[in-house]
């Protein structure tokens, strides 16, 4: 028995050690790996430059109490539309009217005296001439006639300034426009320091003014591009030209032009101080918003785009991964330009019908097989997951700006 338990121990052996029972099964080759890419853009681009400005009313008047006293009473509603010599304030006016009617009395006074002045030198004149009385009795009186014409006038410009000072009681509008929050009350001292002197601002907000500044690059550029304002001040930027981005993202949807530069760069800063004039027919617009002003300064025919995203920085070298026909994956070292929202201009190193890999390009050997999904350039964008496809607007969504 021990026999046949060692040839049957023999035989399994045999078995477990031939070539059959040895093989290795051959190992599956790895499936490549899926990538998303998207297709260099190709387009006419603007090439903009933005900046953070203020902005203006066409015209801001400030409203000042220009004589001393209480303030009587408040004619206008706050944040309304006020026109041109419509009343807004009145002062209480006791002390104007005494000193008006105090002019008034040295206005009398002084005629008086020159009435006599002159009847002294009628009466005095026949009788010098018949050596009645001296010649130095008649000068006298002459002179005081002259004199008492001078109270005269002195007394009438009195008079003039009492009555203008009693105007300034009842404070108008200088200007058709908008009208803002009051800054002193009826009841209020105004018109003296430290009570408030300024009282209100009207707007004239037909159009707005933004006031930003560029820095002496920028200004060499816009010169190079635009060349030196034209004879009289105005600029050759193109009313097409500049647009106002608000402080929710939209685009305004009037554009403005560039209607003032400063003398100067500003030596503290190195900038130099800009202003664009927008329309503003519906009021949206208010003195004191602050949006980002973009001037478009050239237009590239045929720009080559990539997302941002995309780019990688090495070494100091920007570089993308393209996927060709084959679906191999290939390095390519690029030279980009300016930003354009999330987008990157190409100057060079890629071509029109190049696909770039959006994600995951630092995972990928060059030479390695590779499946491309493409995606659109709005997928492409940040927040939004490649392939998920970008949400659909409402029905009732307004149009979009451009």
């Amino acid at each position: 028995m021990r026999w046949r338990d060692a040839a049957g121990g023999l035989l399994a052996a045999v078995v477990l050690l031939s070539p059959c029972a040895c093989k290795d099964k051959a190992t599956p080759e790895a499936k490549p790996v899926e990538v998303p890419v998207v297709k260099v853009i190709q387009r006419d681009t603007p090439i903009t430059a933005e900046r953070v400005g203020q902005l203006y009313g066409a015209q801001d008047t400030e409203i000042r109490a220009r004589v001393a006293g209480f303030l009587q009473g408040m004619h206008f509603k706050e944040g309304s539309n006020v026109r041109k010599g419509d009343l807004l304030y009145t002062i209480d006016p006791s002390e104007q009217q005494a000193q008006v009617a105090h002019a008034e009395a040295d206005l009398a006074s002084a005629k008086t005296r020159h009435v006599k002045a002159v009847a002294d030198v009628n009466r005095y004149r026949p009788l010098a001439e018949m050596k009645a009385v001296s010649q130095a009795d008649l000068d006298a009186a002459v002179a005081e006639e002259g004199a008492s014409q001078g109270q005269v006038e002195a007394a009438e410009a009195s008079l003039r300034l009492s009555k203008i000072s009693l105007g300034y009681t009842r404070i108008t509008s200088p200007i058709d426009g908008l009208i803002g929050m009051t800054q002193a009350k009826v009841g209020d001292y105004v018109g003296q320091y430290p009570n408030p002197i300024v009282l209100n601002t009207v707007s004239n907000v037909s159009s707005v003014q933004a006031r930003f500044a560029i820095t002496e690059r920028d200004y060499l550029d816009l010169m190079r591009k635009f060349g030196p304002p034209h004879e009289g001040g105005e600029s050759r930027l193109h009313h097409d030209n500049i647009e106002l981005l608000l402080a929710d993202g939209s685009v305004y949807p009037h554009r403005g032009s560039l209607d003032f530069a400063n003398r100067q760069i500003d030596p503290s800063t190195g900038t130099l101080q800009l202003q664009a004039s927008f329309p503003n027919p519906d009021a949206v617009l208010r003195p004191g918003q602050y949006a980002r002003v973009r001037v478009i300064i050239d237009v590239r025919k045929g720009a080559l785009l990539v997302p941002q995203r995309a780019v990688q920085e090495l070494q100091g070298q920007q570089m993308v991964t393209i996927v060709g026909a084959d679906g191999a994956a290939a390095t390519r070292t690029i030279q980009t330009g300016p930003r354009i929202g999330t987008l990157v201009v190409v100057d060079s190193g890629l071509q029109p019908d190049d696909r770039v890999v959006l994600a995951g390009a630092q995972k990928i050997r060059p030479g390695a097989k590779v499946v491309a999904r493409e995606v659109s350039a709005e997928e492409a964008a940040p927040g939004t997951a490649p392939g998920a496809g970008a949400p659909k607007p409402p029905a009732t969504a307004p149009p979009a700006s451009h």
